[in-house]
C-alpha cells in the first residue's frame, strides 16, 4: 500500500495499491481485448436500473477465461497485469499448445510459474481440480456453481471460499459473505485465494477520484424531501423514524434484516444463511 502525505485536504488519508514491483506489463495482449460500451447503469431499454453510475475513464475490456476448458495442458504465466474491470490481478498465460489466454491470478503466483487444469492435478496454488478432490479446510477461488458453467464464486481481490464438509454428492463451501453453500462435488475450483488482497484497504480520498472510477454522487436519504424517500423530511437532522431500514421504493434492506426471497429456487443449497449487521461485524 502507498499512503500519501496530507499535502492537501484531498490527499489526507488517501491510499492506493502499490503496483510497482508487482505488475510486469504496461499494455494488454491486443488479440484478447475489445472495446466495451459503458452502460452507465442502464438496461436494454435505456432505463436506469443501477443508480450512481456513469462517466469515468475509458476502459479496455480484457477477455478473461473463467471456463477453463483446456484440460490436462500445462500453462505458464507470462505477465501479471491490471484489469480495470476487476479488483484482482490478471495474468497472460501461454498453454503448451501455443494458445494464449487471460486468467485471474491467485496470491503468490508470479511470472514463470505454471498451473494445470486436471482431475489428477497436484493440490497446489493455481491448479484447478474438481471440488471432491479438495481437502476440508483448504481455500479455493473461481468456484463453479454448476458443473461446466464456469467460475462464478469468489472472484474479487483477496477473496476465497473454504471447504467445510463433503456430503451426499455435494461439497459445503463457506463463502466470503459467511454463507455456507452446497456445490456439486464435480464442479471445479482453483486452489488458493485471489491476488491483490490489499485492495480493501484503499481509501479513495476525494470525490474526483470516485468520478474517475465511474461512480456518481449519492444523496443521503435523510437529506431528501418526504416525497423522494421514506427517510425524507423533518426539521434539521432526523433519524429515519422507521423500525426497519428501507430502500427508496420501500423495500426492507440490510441492517440485520432478512431480505432473501423465502421461496427462492436455490434455498435447498444454502446450509447456513449469511450473517448480517452486528452478527457479521462481531464475527
Amino acid at each position: 500500500m502507498k499512503f500519501y502525505k496530507p499535502t492537501s485536504p484531498s490527499r489526507r488519508n488517501m491510499s492506493t495499491v502499490t503496483y510497482r514491483g508487482v505488475l510486469t506489463a504496461g499494455s494488454p495482449e491486443k488479440s484478447l481485448t475489445k472495446g466495451l460500451r459503458s452502460k452507465a447503469g442502464r438496461n436494454n431499454r435505456g432505463r436506469i436500473t443501477q443508480r450512481h453510475q456513469g462517466a469515468g475513464n475509458k476502459k479496455l475490456f480484457r477477455n478473461v477465461d473463467f471456463v477453463y476448458d483446456k484440460k490436462d495442458i500445462p500453462a505458464k504465466i507470462m505477465t501479471v497485469e491490471y484489469d480495470p474491470y476487476r479488483t484482482g490481478f490478471i495474468g497472460l498465460v501461454n498453454y503448451k499448445d501455443g494458445e494464449k489466454r487471460y486468467v485471474l491470478l491467485p496470491k503468490g503466483m508470479k511470472v514463470g510459474d505454471t498451473f494445470v487444469v486436471s482431475e489428477t492435478a497436484e493440490l497446489k496454488t493455481g491448479n484447478r481440480v474438481p471440488l471432491k478432490r479438495v481437502p476440508v479446510g483448504a481455500f479455493v477461488y473461481n468456484v463453479e456453481m454448476k458443473v461446466g458453467g464456469g467460475a462464478q464464486l469468489c472472484r474479487s481481490a483477496g477473496n476465497f471460499g473454504q471447504i467445510v464438509a463433503n456430503d451426499a454428492g455435494y461439497v459445503h463451501v463457506k463463502l466470503p459473505s459467511t454463507e455456507i453453500r452446497k456445490v456439486p462435488e464435480n464442479a471445479w475450483a482453483c486452489i488458493g485465494n485471489v491476488s491483490n488482497d490489499e485492495q480493501w484497504l484503499v481509501n479513495v480520498g476525494k470525490a474526483g477520484r470516485s468520478r474517475w472510477l465511474g461512480i456518481r454522487p449519492k444523496v443521503r436519504a435523510s437529506a431528501m424531501n418526504p416525497v423522494d424517500h421514506p427517510y425524507g423530511g423533518g426539521e434539521g437532522r432526523q433519524g429515519r423514524g422507521l423500525r426497519f431500514a428501507k430502500t427508496l421504493w420501500g423495500q426492507h434492506v440490510g441492517k440485520g434484516q432478512k431480505t432473501r426471497t423465502p421461496k427462492k429456487y436455490s434455498n435447498y443449497l444454502v446450509v447456513s444463511r449469511r450473517k448480517v449487521g452486528k452478527a457479521k461485524a462481531e464475527k
